[in-house]
Protein backbone atom coordinates (compact mmCIF):
# COMPACT_ATOMS: atom_id res chain seq x y z
CA UNK A 1 0.00 0.00 0.00
CA UNK A 2 1.14 3.65 -0.95
CA UNK A 3 2.27 5.87 1.86
CA UNK A 4 0.80 9.39 2.32
CA UNK A 5 0.99 11.97 3.68
CA UNK A 6 -2.37 13.53 3.45
CA UNK A 7 -5.89 12.51 3.73
CA UNK A 8 -8.42 13.47 1.96
CA UNK A 9 -12.10 14.79 3.72
CA UNK A 10 -13.71 12.64 5.01
CA UNK A 11 -17.34 13.31 3.30
CA UNK A 12 -17.32 15.32 0.15
CA UNK A 13 -19.51 15.24 -3.45
CA UNK A 14 -18.68 12.49 -5.46
CA UNK A 15 -20.27 13.56 -8.61
CA UNK A 16 -22.07 15.76 -11.27
CA UNK A 17 -25.07 15.78 -13.09
CA UNK A 18 -24.54 17.74 -16.43
CA UNK A 19 -26.93 18.08 -18.79
CA UNK A 20 -27.10 13.93 -19.91
CA UNK A 21 -24.14 13.56 -18.33
CA UNK A 22 -22.63 12.36 -14.96
CA UNK A 23 -19.38 13.45 -14.18
CA UNK A 24 -17.43 11.16 -11.25
CA UNK A 25 -14.45 12.73 -9.22
CA UNK A 26 -11.58 10.64 -8.92
CA UNK A 27 -8.72 11.41 -5.96
CA UNK A 28 -6.99 14.10 -7.99
CA UNK A 29 -9.12 17.12 -9.29
CA UNK A 30 -10.81 17.25 -12.66
CA UNK A 31 -8.99 19.76 -14.28
CA UNK A 32 -11.16 22.48 -16.69
CA UNK A 33 -9.36 23.62 -19.31
CA UNK A 34 -9.75 28.05 -20.20
CA UNK A 35 -10.61 29.51 -23.22
CA UNK A 36 -11.58 32.80 -23.88
CA UNK A 37 -12.71 34.29 -26.64
CA UNK A 38 -11.68 37.98 -25.75
CA UNK A 39 -10.12 40.72 -26.24
CA UNK A 40 -9.24 41.88 -22.85
CA UNK A 41 -9.27 38.94 -20.29
CA UNK A 42 -6.42 39.46 -18.02
CA UNK A 43 -4.41 36.71 -18.57
CA UNK A 44 -4.54 35.50 -22.28
CA UNK A 45 -6.73 38.33 -24.00
CA UNK A 46 -6.32 38.61 -27.14
CA UNK A 47 -4.39 35.36 -27.88
CA UNK A 48 -8.07 33.00 -28.70
CA UNK A 49 -9.88 35.81 -30.04
CA UNK A 50 -10.12 34.83 -33.58
CA UNK A 51 -12.73 31.77 -34.20
CA UNK A 52 -9.87 29.32 -35.80
CA UNK A 53 -7.45 30.12 -33.46
CA UNK A 54 -10.32 29.35 -29.81
CA UNK A 55 -11.30 26.34 -32.09
CA UNK A 56 -7.68 25.22 -31.97
CA UNK A 57 -7.25 26.01 -28.73
CA UNK A 58 -9.98 24.24 -27.48
CA UNK A 59 -8.26 20.99 -29.53
CA UNK A 60 -5.09 21.26 -27.88
CA UNK A 61 -6.75 21.90 -24.51
CA UNK A 62 -8.73 18.65 -25.02
CA UNK A 63 -5.12 16.76 -26.39
CA UNK A 64 -3.59 17.77 -23.54
CA UNK A 65 -5.87 15.60 -21.24
CA UNK A 66 -8.76 18.56 -19.88
CA UNK A 67 -11.55 17.07 -18.52
CA UNK A 68 -13.66 20.07 -19.21
CA UNK A 69 -13.46 23.46 -21.28
CA UNK A 70 -14.75 26.26 -20.01
CA UNK A 71 -15.33 29.02 -22.78
CA UNK A 72 -16.21 32.52 -21.81
CA UNK A 73 -16.82 35.94 -24.62
CA UNK A 74 -17.16 38.63 -21.98
CA UNK A 75 -13.77 39.37 -19.69
CA UNK A 76 -14.45 39.53 -16.23
CA UNK A 77 -11.01 40.62 -15.04
CA UNK A 78 -11.38 43.86 -12.30
CA UNK A 79 -12.92 47.08 -14.36
CA UNK A 80 -13.29 45.06 -17.23
CA UNK A 81 -16.18 47.14 -19.53
CA UNK A 82 -19.31 44.82 -19.82
CA UNK A 83 -20.68 44.40 -23.35
CA UNK A 84 -23.98 43.05 -25.20
CA UNK A 85 -25.71 40.42 -25.00
CA UNK A 86 -25.22 40.25 -28.65
CA UNK A 87 -21.43 40.78 -28.62
CA UNK A 88 -20.76 38.19 -26.11
CA UNK A 89 -22.94 35.62 -28.68
CA UNK A 90 -21.31 36.88 -32.04
CA UNK A 91 -17.83 35.78 -29.86
CA UNK A 92 -18.90 32.48 -28.76
CA UNK A 93 -21.28 31.46 -31.04
CA UNK A 94 -19.01 30.56 -34.09
CA UNK A 95 -16.30 28.60 -31.57
CA UNK A 96 -19.15 26.54 -30.62
CA UNK A 97 -20.58 25.80 -33.56
CA UNK A 98 -17.15 24.90 -35.57
CA UNK A 99 -16.51 22.61 -32.20
CA UNK A 100 -19.56 20.59 -32.55
CA UNK A 101 -18.37 16.92 -33.24
CA UNK A 102 -14.68 18.08 -33.06
CA UNK A 103 -14.34 17.83 -29.13
CA UNK A 104 -15.66 15.23 -26.70
CA UNK A 105 -14.83 16.68 -23.38
CA UNK A 106 -18.30 18.72 -21.39
CA UNK A 107 -18.35 21.84 -22.37
CA UNK A 108 -19.48 24.63 -20.05
CA UNK A 109 -20.04 28.57 -20.98
CA UNK A 110 -18.85 30.93 -18.74
CA UNK A 111 -21.69 34.01 -18.67
CA UNK A 112 -23.73 35.84 -16.11
CA UNK A 113 -26.68 36.33 -19.34
CA UNK A 114 -29.32 33.82 -20.28
CA UNK A 115 -29.71 34.54 -23.55
CA UNK A 116 -25.48 33.70 -24.25
CA UNK A 117 -26.17 30.36 -22.15
CA UNK A 118 -29.29 29.45 -24.24
CA UNK A 119 -27.44 29.96 -27.34
CA UNK A 120 -24.02 27.94 -26.07
CA UNK A 121 -26.73 24.99 -24.76
CA UNK A 122 -28.39 24.80 -28.09
CA UNK A 123 -24.79 24.47 -29.33
CA UNK A 124 -23.62 21.59 -26.98
CA UNK A 125 -22.97 23.38 -23.77
CA UNK A 126 -23.94 21.16 -20.62
CA UNK A 127 -22.70 23.46 -17.28
CA UNK A 128 -23.75 27.06 -17.00
CA UNK A 129 -20.61 28.41 -14.74
CA UNK A 130 -21.99 32.59 -13.74
CA UNK A 131 -19.79 34.09 -11.63
CA UNK A 132 -22.51 36.01 -10.11
CA UNK A 133 -24.16 32.95 -8.88
CA UNK A 134 -26.88 32.92 -11.52
CA UNK A 135 -28.40 36.22 -9.86
CA UNK A 136 -27.38 39.10 -12.45
CA UNK A 137 -29.78 37.73 -15.30
CA UNK A 138 -33.36 36.94 -13.61
CA UNK A 139 -33.71 34.27 -16.40
CA UNK A 140 -30.88 32.19 -15.72
CA UNK A 141 -32.30 29.73 -13.82
CA UNK A 142 -35.27 29.14 -16.20
CA UNK A 143 -32.65 28.33 -18.79
CA UNK A 144 -31.10 26.21 -16.01
CA UNK A 145 -33.85 24.75 -15.39
CA UNK A 146 -35.73 23.84 -19.01
CA UNK A 147 -31.92 22.53 -20.04
CA UNK A 148 -30.76 20.44 -17.14
CA UNK A 149 -27.57 21.00 -16.90
CA UNK A 150 -25.27 21.69 -14.89
CA UNK A 151 -24.58 25.09 -13.19
CA UNK A 152 -21.64 26.59 -11.17
CA UNK A 153 -22.85 29.15 -9.05
CA UNK A 154 -20.00 32.09 -7.73
CA UNK A 155 -19.64 33.98 -4.93
CA UNK A 156 -18.59 37.73 -5.46
CA UNK A 157 -18.33 40.81 -4.03
CA UNK A 158 -19.61 43.83 -6.33
CA UNK A 159 -19.20 43.54 -9.94
CA UNK A 160 -16.27 43.37 -12.49
CA UNK A 161 -16.46 47.27 -12.36
CA UNK A 162 -16.43 47.66 -8.47
CA UNK A 163 -15.36 44.21 -6.86
CA UNK A 164 -12.06 45.34 -5.79
CA UNK A 165 -12.86 48.44 -4.79
CA UNK A 166 -12.08 48.20 -1.28
CA UNK A 167 -13.54 44.46 -0.73
CA UNK A 168 -14.69 44.16 3.11
CA UNK A 169 -15.63 41.16 5.69
CA UNK A 170 -15.92 40.45 9.05
CA UNK A 171 -15.19 36.96 8.66
CA UNK A 172 -14.31 36.50 4.64
CA UNK A 173 -15.10 32.46 4.92
CA UNK A 174 -18.05 32.66 6.92
CA UNK A 175 -19.34 34.95 5.31
CA UNK A 176 -19.27 33.54 1.75
CA UNK A 177 -19.71 29.95 3.38
CA UNK A 178 -23.42 31.35 4.59
CA UNK A 179 -23.50 33.67 0.73
CA UNK A 180 -23.38 29.78 -1.33
CA UNK A 181 -25.60 28.05 1.51
CA UNK A 182 -28.10 30.73 1.06
CA UNK A 183 -27.40 30.05 -2.88
CA UNK A 184 -27.67 27.00 -3.10
CA UNK A 185 -31.15 26.78 -1.08
CA UNK A 186 -32.66 29.32 -3.36
CA UNK A 187 -31.54 27.10 -5.94
CA UNK A 188 -32.86 24.30 -5.37
CA UNK A 189 -36.52 26.34 -4.31
CA UNK A 190 -36.48 27.48 -7.76
CA UNK A 191 -36.10 24.04 -8.82
CA UNK A 192 -32.46 22.92 -9.51
CA UNK A 193 -31.61 19.69 -8.62
CA UNK A 194 -28.98 19.31 -6.12
CA UNK A 195 -27.20 16.49 -8.55
CA UNK A 196 -26.93 19.70 -10.93
CA UNK A 197 -25.11 22.17 -8.74
CA UNK A 198 -21.57 22.78 -8.36
CA UNK A 199 -20.30 26.13 -5.84
CA UNK A 200 -17.07 28.17 -6.41
CA UNK A 201 -15.97 30.43 -3.36
CA UNK A 202 -14.91 32.36 -5.98
CA UNK A 203 -11.07 33.35 -5.47
CA UNK A 204 -9.81 37.41 -6.83
CA UNK A 205 -13.34 38.20 -7.07
CA UNK A 206 -14.34 41.42 -4.38
CA UNK A 207 -11.54 39.78 -2.27
CA UNK A 208 -8.08 41.05 -1.46
CA UNK A 209 -4.64 39.05 -1.01
CA UNK A 210 -5.30 38.27 2.45
CA UNK A 211 -8.91 37.22 1.66
CA UNK A 212 -7.88 34.69 -1.08
CA UNK A 213 -5.79 33.02 1.19
CA UNK A 214 -7.78 32.57 3.88
CA UNK A 215 -9.96 31.08 1.48
CA UNK A 216 -7.68 28.85 0.23
CA UNK A 217 -6.42 27.49 3.72
CA UNK A 218 -9.65 27.01 4.76
CA UNK A 219 -11.44 25.66 1.25
CA UNK A 220 -12.26 22.23 2.47
CA UNK A 221 -14.31 23.60 5.25
CA UNK A 222 -16.60 23.87 2.03
CA UNK A 223 -17.46 20.71 1.45
CA UNK A 224 -20.24 20.68 4.50
CA UNK A 225 -22.17 22.46 1.73
CA UNK A 226 -22.33 18.36 0.19
CA UNK A 227 -21.80 20.25 -3.50
CA UNK A 228 -18.91 19.39 -5.79
CA UNK A 229 -16.27 22.61 -5.36
CA UNK A 230 -14.80 24.29 -8.39
CA UNK A 231 -11.59 26.98 -7.78
CA UNK A 232 -10.35 29.32 -10.42
CA UNK A 233 -7.25 30.58 -8.90
CA UNK A 234 -5.36 30.33 -12.22
CA UNK A 235 -2.61 32.89 -12.56
CA UNK A 236 -4.46 36.09 -10.46
CA UNK A 237 -2.87 38.31 -8.55
CA UNK A 238 -2.50 37.32 -5.58
CA UNK A 239 -0.18 34.66 -6.96
CA UNK A 240 2.26 37.57 -8.72
CA UNK A 241 1.89 39.54 -4.81
CA UNK A 242 3.28 36.16 -3.13
CA UNK A 243 6.03 35.51 -5.50
CA UNK A 244 7.31 39.32 -5.15
CA UNK A 245 6.57 40.51 -8.79
CA UNK A 246 3.88 41.24 -10.49
CA UNK A 247 5.66 40.73 -13.54
CA UNK A 248 6.54 36.91 -12.95
CA UNK A 249 4.86 34.03 -14.89
CA UNK A 250 2.70 32.80 -12.80
CA UNK A 251 1.80 29.00 -13.54
CA UNK A 252 4.52 27.64 -11.37
CA UNK A 253 2.99 29.42 -8.76
CA UNK A 254 -0.50 28.50 -9.78
CA UNK A 255 0.26 24.42 -9.39
CA UNK A 256 1.48 24.81 -6.16
CA UNK A 257 -2.09 26.80 -4.97
CA UNK A 258 -3.84 23.96 -6.86
CA UNK A 259 -2.18 21.14 -4.66
CA UNK A 260 -3.23 23.21 -2.01
CA UNK A 261 -6.53 22.72 -3.51
CA UNK A 262 -6.22 19.00 -3.94
CA UNK A 263 -4.98 18.30 -0.36
CA UNK A 264 -8.44 19.88 1.05
CA UNK A 265 -10.38 18.09 -1.58
CA UNK A 266 -11.34 20.21 -4.27
CA UNK A 267 -13.21 18.01 -7.31
CA UNK A 268 -12.71 20.65 -10.11
CA UNK A 269 -9.85 23.18 -11.07
CA UNK A 270 -10.20 26.07 -13.41
CA UNK A 271 -6.61 26.76 -14.94
CA UNK A 272 -5.29 28.13 -17.97
CA UNK A 273 -2.17 25.34 -18.34
CA UNK A 274 -3.66 22.16 -18.43
CA UNK A 275 -0.48 20.42 -19.37
CA UNK A 276 1.47 21.12 -16.42
CA UNK A 277 -1.58 20.01 -14.01
CA UNK A 278 -2.11 17.09 -16.03
CA UNK A 279 0.99 16.04 -16.03
CA UNK A 280 1.56 16.98 -12.34
CA UNK A 281 -1.29 14.83 -10.92
CA UNK A 282 -0.55 11.71 -13.17
CA UNK A 283 3.06 11.56 -11.31
CA UNK A 284 0.99 12.43 -7.83
CA UNK A 285 -0.95 9.59 -8.55
CA UNK A 286 1.62 7.26 -9.81
CA UNK A 287 4.02 8.08 -6.59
Amino acid sequence: MKPTSYSMPLSRAGSWSIKDQVLSFRKTPLIMGILNVTPDSFSDGGNFYTVQSAVDRAKQLEDAGADLLDIGGESTRPYSQAISDSQEIDRIGPVLEKLQGSVSIPISIDTTKASVARVAIELGAKIINDVSGLEADPQMITVALESQVGVCAMHRQGTPQTMQDNPTYENCTVEILDYLLQRDSQLLNAGIAPERICLDPGIGFGKLHEHNIELIRSVGLFHQLNRPLLVGHSRKGFIAKLLGSKDIARDYGTLGVSFALHLQGVQILRVHDVLGHVQAFRLLEAC
